[in-house]
């Protein structure tokens, strides 16, 4: 019989333990998330910005040997991730798109391409800004002569760099709400799984056992927790992040080796600090509660 019930005691503590992980992985999930998207939103910026296209006409005398050439020395600049050369036949294929014939189009013109070669370029993330741009179109015009024009949206630079302001404030309140939600489900799942032991916490101390003796074996137990607990967060993160990478087209969530280890280290910490914290205060909690008030 008493085999029987240690068995049951047994199994219901690693009931326990199993679904206090399980909790606590489910809510570092959510944080990562939080931390992931702060993350990825400076490469998604980054993306939208470096997508952003600046052509540049040249004057009628140029020929295209000589654009070539400002293109190659163009590919020595720091300031562009590429750099390319738009003959006149590209220019009218791009221009016809697919609801128009391109046919059609040089029949409205007698056969003559209308369309001049051109350089085009699309400029590093920290030079997409609207003074960045303008810094870039002076150098242009003051270094070549040649060009005529430098062609780009100012609409477009302003609306990538307003609206990305605009959303990384609005997910930022959001963000902290939801660590505020997490920490809070945290501190109550430890809590619950404490208020399970309160007879043998009591015990212990009825014994004689001393307080540091008592908070050992369960501040251990909560770093474990802590530990296997962002592992397995980060694994659903990880298969979260390649499940949208395969379903979204336009944008690809990526992330480095730093930012990779930045993202662990900071959901390892923060499953450490929250689990031992919250241990700590709940087990203080029982200690100075009276036995009568256990029941």
């Amino acid at each position: 019989m008493n085999s029987k019930v240690e068995k049951f005691n047994q199994k219901g503590v690693r009931t326990s333990y199993v679904s206090t992980v399980i909790g606590i992985s489910l809510v570092l999930f959510m944080i990562g998330l939080v931390i992931g998207g702060v993350l990825g939103l400076g490469n998604v910026q980054k993306q939208a910005k470096e997508s952003l296209q600046v052509d540049l006409f040249f004057k009628p005398e140029m020929n295209d040997a000589d654009i070539k050439q400002i293109e190659q020395e163009l590919k020595t600049w720091n300031k562009f991730t590429d750099v390319y050369f738009v003959s006149p036949e590209r220019a009218i294929e791009e221009f016809s798109g697919k609801d128009q014939n391109e046919k059609q189009i040089l029949s409205i013109f007698e056969g003559d391409n209308p369309l001049p070669p051109t350089i085009g370029f699309k400029p590093k993330a920290e030079y997409a800004t609207k003074e960045g741009m303008k810094q870039i179109k002076k150098e242009l015009l003051k270094t070549f002569p040649e060009i005529d024009e430098v062609n780009y949206e100012e609409s477009s630079v302003n609306n990538v760099n307003l609206g990305f302001k605009q959303f990384v404030f609005l997910f930022g309140v959001v963000a902290f709400l939801l660590i505020i939600v997490a920490v809070a489900m945290i501190n109550n799942t430890i809590r619950l799984a404490l208020y399970s032991k309160r007879f043998t916490i009591k015990t212990m101390q009825l014994v004689g056992a001393t307080h540091i003796y008592i908070r050992r074996p369960f501040l251990i137990q909560s770093i474990f927790q802590g530990i296997v607990s962002a592992v397995i967060g980060m694994a659903l993160l990880m298969t979260l992040f390649f499940a949208l990478n395969n379903v979204l087209e336009s944008i690809e969530i990526s992330y480095n080796l730093q930012e990779l280890l930045m993202l662990f280290g900071s959901i390892l910490a923060i499953g450490i600090v929250i689990t031992f914290v919250s241990t700590w205060f709940a087990l203080n909690k029982f200690l100075r509660m009276k036995l009568d008030d256990l029941y």
